[in-house]
Parts: C-alpha cells; sequence; structure tokens
C-alpha cells in the first residue's frame, strides 16, 4: 500500500505516462476503427475511475503495474483486433498452435486484475477472511461473464463483421468458456497471492481502531 500523493509516486507517474503513449500510438489508424471504438469503452470507464478515486483509495504500486500491463496488452488488441495481433502469430508459430491465442492471455490476465479488486474490497469496504477471497474472484468472473454476453449481443444486433472482429472467436465455439475459464484461473491465482496483503491490511485496520496502549 502506497499512500504518498501522485506528485512523489515515481513508478505510477512513469506508467502513466507509458501507458498514454501506447494508448496514443495504437490510436492511430487501427485495423478497424469501429472494433477500436468498442474495445475502448472499457478505458474510456476505467481509467477515469481510477483516477477520480486515487486521492480517497490510492492502490499499492503492484496493483497498479498489473492495471498497467493489462491496459497496454488491451491497447494492443483493439489496434489489430484480438484475432490478428502480431504477438500471437508469433507464439502460434513457435508452439505450433491451432489458433492466435493473444485474447487468451489477455482474459487470463483479466483474471488477475482480483488482485486490485482484492486490495479495494478489503481496505475500502472493509472485507476480511473467506469474503476477502471469494467477493473480489467472484466480481471479476462476473464481469467476464458480463462482457462476453455484451460481446454476443453486439455481435447479434450491431454489425456481423464489426461482431466477428469484436468477438474473436477464430471459429471456436466453446470461446466464451474457455475464455471465462482463463480469467478464472488468474482471478483464482491472483487472490490466493494476495492472501498475505489481506491479513497486513486486517492487522493495520486493527491496529487503528485499537490505538496505541499505554
Amino acid at each position: 500500500m502506497n499512500e504518498k500523493p501522485f506528485r512523489e509516486r515515481r513508478l505510477l507517474q512513469a506508467l502513466c505516462i507509458c501507458y498514454t503513449i501506447i494508448w496514443i500510438l495504437t490510436a492511430i489508424e487501427p485495423v478497424k476503427r469501429n472494433d477500436w471504438l468498442l474495445e475502448n469503452l472499457l478505458v474510456f470507464t476505467s481509467v477515469p475511475a481510477l483516477v477520480f478515486t486515487y486521492q480517497r483509495l490510492p492502490l499499492s504500486d503492484i496493483s497498479y503495474v498489473l492495471i498497467f500491463l493489462f491496459l497496454v496488452m488491451h491497447a494492443v488488441g483493439a489496434h489489430y483486433t484480438y484475432a490478428e495481433v502480431p504477438l500471437g502469430y508469433w507464439l502460434k508459430d513457435l508452439l505450433q498452435l491451432e489458433r492466435n491465442h493473444f485474447d487468451r492471455i489477455v482474459h487470463f490476465w483479466f483474471g488477475v486484475m482480483a488482485y486490485p479488486v482484492q486490495e479495494v474490497v478489503v481496505r475500502g469496504m472493509r472485507v476480511a477472511n473467506f469474503w476477502a477471497l471469494v467477493l473480489p474472484a467472484s466480481i471479476i468472473v462476473a464481469l467476464s461473464g458480463f462482457f462476453e454476453i455484451i460481446e454476443a449481443v453486439i455481435a447479434m444486433l450491431v454489425d456481423p463483421e464489426l461482431g466477428t472482429a469484436y468477438l474473436g472467436t477464430q471459429g471456436d465455439v466453446w470461446d466464451a468458456q474457455k475464455d471465462m475459464a482463463l480469467a478464472i484461473v488468474g482471478a483464482a491465482l491472483a487472490v490466493s497471492i494476495g492472501r498475505r496483503n489481506v491479513r497486513m491490511w486486517n492487522k493495520r485496520r486493527k491496529n487503528e481502531k485499537t490505538g496505541p496502549r499505554g
């Protein structure tokens, strides 16, 4: 946990600058502009939320690094469309895979976002013990399922061609289920790693309640 003002957090400043540069570069001539706009709805809502809540609940450096990595991968996926990211093709050739798995990597990393969510629910909502593990993972899995539903609705109602690019199923009828499974794995891993921090935050909260003795 790092409660220093933003002007004193050099790592966070560097992350913000790097992401801004990457986002601008990936916003230039994306493969499908409409798909890019749809993908960036997540950015247009989540980034302002992080900015406006910083003063009340600044997160740890680890949480911001994890968020940064997810947003960078998402920016790259939005630029190329997830099914056409060059890194995914490189992994496909290297590992002799049947499809471009870049989207799978990002869905797994979306599950890892349970770590910063865990920090929010423990520090902000004062959740402890069992629920400090289950609630963050449940929130991420629910969001993963919600996004899959939104993607399906767009594919059916808005524009079939755009929906295909947005979904990135690459012919796999079980794509949504596999994406959610990876998000579950990522979330389970993240909250398990965060257990030590949960104990630390709960101990600090108890100390704040009792105050100094003597």
